[in-house]
């Protein structure tokens, strides 16, 4: 390995790959990508189905937990954050979404000048590889494929009918700019087998002699020249050493990691720091708060009279087809998504855009990676995509290797609390319609007996969880208290940015995955622009 590099990334996740593939395009500059986990080799990454085997395994996933959370009834959550190259790209589920034009609208709004949807559609549609071909809102020939899901389920066709007799109208795109409606969502696939950023955008740009890619790599710290970053310090198979950087650091290690390495090299508020015995360098009050995720409230429904996952899953010669169908034409249940039939609509009219997202799923578990129940059921996953509820992630102590304090502070604001009571609701008038009433629908999750304002939000602390879309920590803004500005330079330090999710003011409207590759394709060009 050499010891200076004009450009280092730290995480080879989703936009560290990306930008792997821009910034190395470059033939005259050299190139360091560097990942704390081990190459994607491990076939269940490339199963669609495998997520359940990726989640909470260490080979794949960082194993976080959450600090015990006042909102949900003290109880305390896993965190899953892929480690493999493509990050989570290579144990999510799959969905591509963008989000609303609204989300980002608003980001420019509030001052992030090249940051609206007019300005981000075009890195959306130049890496997507959209199975319809090219048009108004879809690129072809991208790095990025998006296909339709090889499957479809009879319970989830009556939930969309269902939905459309409660006043949710049918569409076939989420991806236009507005997603309020109900479809089933488009997936990070091709031709059945999972789509990571690892095979789309590094994989391609491997062979190239200026970019180096070296796993098991953990960063222990920036180094710095002055204001400047100049380096970093990295464990790997032991072994500590320094490489130096001519030109930019990229921080792409995620919502979490992103500010634990910040925090970790001195920048970040002085108390928090301080706790840890780190000395501060450059006092960013922000660094590590602004925390946001999607919660779910995961309601499921036992019915009789139509097929669901759960039997054919419960009996061994269910299994055997379902694997035998795979290896024959790579459909059927191994190819699914975790979700295959979203509905986005509103808690309440006076709300501006759709607030709430479904995932439907034709099968029900009490969670991800335990057996699924032994009668018939479906679940539907329902989220409030704009929280305003603001967490944190912050180091608790000076070593690298310890997880950070991650506390999403989930409920605890009155209009998350009532739009999670409202959530509830909704959902029983979608499965009160006669679409599915003739299934004789029970719910179970979170139960009848629900029924007060207090006991619908007594239900959504007992039965929330997060769905894996942090961000935010690394705030971009036009304001001087903002970690990045819209260059996505880090405030105080030279030679430095980040971009990832956690470089997000606001949350977007949907999945993050490829709003984060959204991030890295703008951060290339402007990483590229700068050094014109």
């Amino acid at each position: 390995m050499m010891t200076t590099y004009d450009y280092i990334i730290v995480g080879a996740g989703t936009a560290g790959c990306t930008l792997a593939n821009r910034l190395s395009a470059d033939k005259d500059v050299s190139v360091l990508l560097l990942e704390a986990g081990r190459r994607d080799n491990y076939h269940w990454i490339h199963i669609p189905v495998g997520y359940l085997y990726c989640i909470s395994n260490p080979r794949t996933d960082w194993c976080f937990t959450t600090e015990a959370e006042p909102g949900l009834n003290g109880r305390i959550l896993n965190y899953p954050r892929g480690k493999v190259l493509g990050g989570c790209s290579s144990i999510n589920g799959m969905i591509y979404m963008r989000g609303q034009a609204r989300d980002y609208d608003i980001w420019r709004q509030s001052g992030c000048t090249g940051w609206g949807w007019d300005d981000v559609l075009p890195y959306f549609r130049k890496s997507e590889d959209y199975y319809l071909g090219e048009s108004e809102f879809h690129g072809a020939g991208g790095e990025w494929r998006v296909e339709e899901a090889r499957l479809h389920w009879a319970i989830l066709d009556a939930f969309r009918d269902a939905a459309e007799e409660a006043g949710i109208p049918r569409i076939d795109d989420f991806n236009r700019g507005d997603n309020e409606g109900s479809s089933y969502f488009k997936v990070n696939q091709k031709r059945g087998i999972r789509w990571n950023t690892a095979k789309a955008f590094l994989r391609p740009a491997r062979d190239r002699s200026n970019l180096r890619v070296e796993t098991g790599a953990h960063v222990l710290r920036l180094l710095f020249d002055g204001p400047r970053a100049t380096g970093l310090e990295l464990e790997q198979e032991g072994t500590v050493r320094q490489l130096r950087c001519r030109r930019e650091i990229v921080l792409a290690a995620g919502s979490i990691g992103s500010p634990q390495i910040l925090e970790l090299s001195g920048i970040g508020r002085g108390d928090v720091l301080q706790a840890a015995g780190i000395e501060t360098r450059v006092e960013r009050r922000d660094v590590g708060e602004n925390l946001q995720d999607h919660l779910q409230l995961r309601c499921a429904y036992k019915v009789s009279g139509i097929p669901t996952l759960n039997e054919k899953a419960n009996r061994l010669v269910g299994k055997a087809s379902i694997a035998l169908e795979y290896l024959l034409r790579q459909s059927g249940p191994m190819s699914m998504a975790p979700s295959q039939l979203g509905v986005f609509t509103r808690s309440d009219p006076s709300v501006e855009t759709a607030n709430l997202q479904y995932h439907v799923q034709p099968l029900s578990l009490e969670k991800f990676g335990e057996n699924v129940h032994p009668f018939p059921a479906f679940t539907a996953s329902v989220c409030n995509l704009r929280p305003e509820s603001r967490g944190s992630v912050h180091v608790k102590s000076r070593h690298h290797r310890d997880q950070p304090a991650i506390r999403p502070n989930y409920l605890s604001t009155e209009g998350d609390r009532r739009v999670a009571a409202d959530s509830i609701r909704i959902t029983r008038n979608i499965v009160a319609q006669k679409s599915l009433q003739k299934y004789s629908p029970e719910e179970f999750k979170p139960g009848p007996q629900y029924q007060s304002e207090a006991e619908l939000i007594e239900a959504a602390g007992a039965i929330g969880t997060t769905i894996f879309h942090p961000a935010g920590t690394c705030r971009m803004g036009a304001d001087p208290d903002s970690v990045v500005d819209p260059q996505l330079r880090v405030r105080g330090v030279d030679g430095l940015r980040i971009a990832d999710a956690s470089i997000m003011p606001n949350i977007t409207s949907g999945n993050t995955n490829s709003p984060t590759i959204m991030i890295a394709e703008k951060a290339a060009d402007m990483i590229l622009a700068a050094a014109r």
